[in-house]
């Protein structure tokens, strides 16, 4: 007799709770952003050996390592939190960055997935230059700076708080959200947006990705200027400012497509020198073989 098996890997999750959608949590949330937030200028007043491109190269590869593990979206930009509030107080060897970026993406998933990233799988991402012992000890020391406040407030919270005052259908929604989660990520990466609090990033990625959609052509209320004030009133905060962290994401945005377009067009004109050499070294006659 066979048996027959229905698992499936796929994640259970909860249904959607609408009283977590309500002003008095939007208000909450706007509040607790405040005591979460890294200082802007901790590279010039706390860190001596970290540079911001440091930072870059280091937020790339947590991008790439949560990308390939399937994370939630939340964890990333979770983690670059941690790891920029980490460096707000404390001075860090410039050796130990990967250490600290790897902790905080351990810190991370533990609060945000179903099943976390292990300690040894992290420091297999980092080619084993740091061992599980070390990560351990790496994420007492963040918990211990960061007095154990792990529950920040991320743009993520937020994105849902927009999408749910608009009159959109659950499929214009689902773009949207997603190309929102992708510019919230592509912002984590950028020391640019690391003065602006969680809600503008998220407000401005919805504003960015509903422009990039064209979908203001179609509806008046999502024209560029009118979302832009109805984003402001809700996050309560100044339209210029919102404005200009929108053009900031779209910048962003283009300057990250053209690095991609550029990184391809040498990718293929290697191949084709490396295609041309062979074939310059490949024998058209068979008495040209050297036996």
């Amino acid at each position: 007799m066979e048996l027959l098996c229905c698992e499936v890997d796929t994640i259970r999750r909860a249904h959607l709770d609408r009283n977590l959608l309500t002003e008095r949590v939007l208000r909450t949330m706007l509040k607790a952003e405040e005591t979460c937030c890294p200082a802007a200028n901790y590279f010039k007043c706390v860190q001596k050996e970290v540079l911001p491109y440091m930072r870059k190269i280091v937020a790339t590869w947590m991008l790439e390592v949560c990308e390939e593990q399937k994370c939630e979206e939340e964890v990333f930009p979770l983690a670059m939190n941690y790891l920029d509030r980490f460096l707000s107080v404390e001075p860090l060897k410039k050796n130990r960055l990967q250490l600290l970026g790897a902790t905080c993406m351990f810190l991370a998933s533990k609060m945000k997935e179903t099943i976390p990233l292990t300690a040894e799988k992290l420091c297999i991402y980092t080619d084993n230059s740091i061992r599980p012992e070390e990560l351990l000890i790496m994420e007492l020391l963040i918990l211990n700076k960061l007095k154990w406040d792990m529950a920040s407030v991320t743009p993520h919270d937020f994105i849902e708080h927009f999408l749910d005052k608009m009159s959109l259908t659950d499929d214009t929604k689902q773009i949207i959200r997603k190309h929102a989660q992708t510019f919230v990520a592509l912002c984590a990466t950028d020391v640019k947006f690391i003065s602006n609090p969680p809600s503008m990033i998220a407000a401005g990625s919805v504003a960015a990705a509903i422009q990039g959609l064209n979908l203001g052509n179609t509806d008046s209320i999502l024209s560029s200027q009118r979302l832009t004030l109805f984003l402001s009133q809700v996050i309560k905060c100044d339209p210029d400012c919102l404005r200009a962290c929108q053009e900031q994401i779209e910048l962003l945005l283009e300057s990250s497509l053209r690095h991609a377009s550029q990184q391809i067009n040498i990718s293929s004109d290697t191949k084709s020198v490396v295609d041309e050499t062979d074939l310059s070294c490949t024998p058209t006659d068979v008495r040209d073989v050297n036996i």
